[in-house]
């Protein structure tokens, strides 16, 4: 229904001013897109959101409104509505990534083309993956990725599950002897998966009893496949509320002396023989954990696309929204844009420069797994196996708390509207929340990075030949022969100097922890602190490296581009050293003088930045049906649209109520009976229970 308000208009037109704020740059935004996300990757965008928007069954104006159980019922209709559609359109598996990716939701289908999917092609033998990969590929059958237990998350050793070996049936027997062997969190698990991946200890029997030979895959079918309910000797449910996730049912399952046949465990690397039961080892143990690595790896690059959309709203709000006059200003000045203020260009810039940081780093990650991946599949090749695990769990540490807690800051930079479920922030972080625990928590994985680079730094001290011309290794030794030298890099004037400072402290870092280990005879649980410290300084010197490297692949773009990029660079870096001062000041990297001018030179490249912010955040090419934010639109019309949804859209609006708390009618005119009912329904309450009619009284 029309109402006067629809002849009202903002005070200032957002769309004029966002248009200025593009004018103002002359940043070449689509071949920065191009740069970024590759020119096929903004073309299946393109064609594949036009397909979303084009089905009702996408629309995200009602999400925010709905109860969990409802938003699963509706995630799953379109994880079944998204499956069809690429039947339809002939999707490939980029495709279908890209539109799963523009839903934004958790899909109960997700598992089953990720970890899944993956952990049967790299751990299943040719026998395994000639029966499993038609149905996987297929669809046919629907799985989970169970390895988290109730009692045991990171510490995968440590998993409670139990594999026997029955060496009469020549079968697996798959049993939870504890409420805490109990398979936990994992996702498609809980009403949805028919198979699992099931991570359980190896038992094996020999003549001094039973062995455990670690965790191993197994895979497993959990259900019935036409009635959809749990096998015998298998329980399964979906877990409850949770932060985020609202679509996908995260599962629990416990296994009863439940059997599955010899081949149900994935023999590629290891493998029991059925005739002795005799075990055969992997030839390198870490092979095991090739899904997770591979999601690691996968996490750390959707880092990137997830802190761009936070930053595309900020920024986009920010340079729209106008508060109080210049206090320095003569007369009657206009107010003052948001993003002006250093106290909100310290907060959103920095995050703009992570963004590419992200990128540049996301890139060579992917790098890394494809060359390991192919080292032992094409050669046997092991040797890179524990650098891409030590680098994608540093990176997966780093990389997802910089977007989660960027996420956040850039919410609260918008004032009290980024508040509301029309910034579009809602469901971008209480979703992305998880990542910083889920495959991993970033406080535990970031022990394997350090154990890694302290065996790194024995190697370096003992000038050991093994891997003598590594970068690390060439890094450390390095390190070792100018460490008594007082080093100092001008990191204030040479970029070059900037990736060096950042490489001495993870060096110096790195040797005072095996100072520590190895000297001083320290337990590790003592050093834990210190070792997420090493971690996080490694990787904090992977992405300025791998930031700075990156700048060398933008000499094809239009003059103004690179100029640019290099001084998101600088803030990037500049800002990492400002935040821990501490570290670079104690080894010498730089001086009190560099870090009592530090502040100033950061406030002047975010000032040579802010001129092309908005130009930066429409190089991530966002579309707004992603964004789903009044605040960040392309459009800037933040004030008409986000109006509208309050107006227009809230449900609330459509219904009268009754505020006599005398009566317990809720909906005017309903009558105290019928919202008896539905009250007692929502808490899940009979109406003639005793003590509901005591609380009435």
């Amino acid at each position: 229904m029309k109402d006067f308000t629809d002849n009202l208009q903002p005070a200032e037109s957002g769309r004029e001013i966002i248009a200025k704020e593009r004018a103002q740059s002359d940043l070449n935004v689509q071949q920065l897109s191009e740069h970024l996300l590759t020119p096929e990757f903004l073309s299946r965008q393109s064609r594949i959101v036009q397909i979303l928007q084009a089905d009702p069954i996408f629309s995200k104006k009602t999400q925010l409104n709905l109860a969990r159980p409802h938003r699963f019922h509706l995630g799953l209709a379109r994880a079944k509505a998204l499956r069809r559609l690429a039947v339809k359109h002939g999707w490939n598996r980029d495709d279908y990534k890209m539109a799963d990716y523009l839903v934004d939701e958790m899909s109960p289908y997700h598992l089953t083309w990720t970890m899944f999917s993956t952990s049967i092609h790299e751990q299943g033998d040719d026998t395994q993956r000639a029966y499993w990969g038609p149905k996987d590929e297929s669809w046919s059958i629907i799985g989970a990725y169970a390895q988290t237990e109730m009692g045991h998350g990171s510490n995968v050793r440590g998993l409670e599950l139990e594999a026997r070996w029955d060496h009469i049936t020549k079968e697996f027997v798959l049993h939870s002897p504890t409420i805490t062997a109990s398979k936990f969190w994992n996702g498609a698990l809980g009403r949805t998966a028919n198979h699992a991946i099931v991570v359980a200890q190896l038992m094996l029997p020999e003549e001094e009893g039973i062995r455990s030979y670690g965790p191993h895959q197994f895979i497993v079918q959990i259900r019935d496949m036409k009635t959809c309910q749990p096998l015998e000797g298998v329980i399964i449910g979906d877990i409850g509320p949770k932060y985020g996730y609202a679509s996908m049912d995260n599962g629990y399952m416990l296994f009863n002396n439940f059997h599955v046949p010899h081949s149900a465990m994935l023999a590629r690397y290891a493998r029991v023989d059925p005739t002795t039961g005799k075990y055969t080892k992997p030839a390198n143990p870490a092979v095991v954990y090739g899904s997770l690595t591979y999601v690691r790896a996968q996490i750390i690059m959707h880092a990137r696309l997830i802190l761009a959309r936070a930053v595309t709203i900020a920024t986009r709000y920010t340079t729209i929204r106008r508060q109080f006059q210049d206090r320095d200003a003569q007369g009657g000045s206009p107010e003052v844009t948001v993003l002006d203020y250093p106290t909100v260009q310290i907060r959103v810039l920095p995050l703009l420069a992570t963004t590419f940081a992200l990128h540049y780093t996301g890139l060579a990650m992917q790098e890394l797994y494809t060359s390991t991946r192919s080292s032992i599949e094409n050669q046997g090749d092991f040797t890179g196996l524990a650098e891409m695990h030590a680098a994608s769990s540093g990176l997966k540490s780093i990389c997802t708390m910089l977007a989660a807690d960027g996420i956040e800051t850039s919410r609260r930079a918008m004032g009290g509207h980024g508040f509301h479920g029309a910034s579009g922030m809602i469901p971008l972080n209480s979703d992305y929340l998880s990542k910083p625990t889920v495959e991993g928590d970033n406080w535990m994985i970031t022990q394997q990075t350090a154990s890694y680079l302290l065996k790194q730094m024995t190697d370096a001290v003992k000038s050991s030949p093994e891997n003598a011309n590594a970068p690390l290794q060439q890094q450390y030794r390095r390190y070792l022969r100018n460490m008594r030298q007082q080093v100092v890099f001008d990191v204030l004037r040479d970029d070059a100097e900037l990736v060096e400072a950042f490489r001495h402290r993870a060096s110096a870092m790195a040797h005072n922890v095996f100072q520590k280990r190895t000297l001083e005879k320290r337990s590790w649980t003592s050093l834990m602190i210190e070792l997420h410290k090493l971690s996080r300084a490694h990787s904090q010197a992977l992405l300025v490296s791998n930031f700075y490297n990156g700048l060398e692949t933008t000499a094809s773009l239009d003059p103004s581009s690179p100029p640019v990029l290099r001084l998101l660079f600088r803030l990037f870096a500049l800002y990492t050293i400002e935040v821990d001062a501490a570290d670079f000041l104690m080894i010498g990297a730089i001086t009190n003088d560099q870090l009592s001018t530090l502040s100033m030179r950061i406030q002047e490249v975010m000032n040579q930045i802010r001129p092309h912010a908005v130009r930066l955040v429409d190089a991530w090419a966002v579309p707004d049906f992603l964004l789903d934010s009044a605040l960040g639109n392309y459009d800037g019309d933040v004030y008409n649209e986000l109006f509208r949804r309050v107006h227009r859209e809230n449900p609330l609006n459509e219904e009268t109520f009754n505020p006599d708390w005398k009566t317990e009618e809720i909906l005017l005119g309903e009558g105290e009976e019928v919202a008896r009912r539905r009250i007692a329904e929502m808490v899940k309450v009979d109406v003639k229970n005793e003590q509901w009619e005591k609380a009435k009284l």
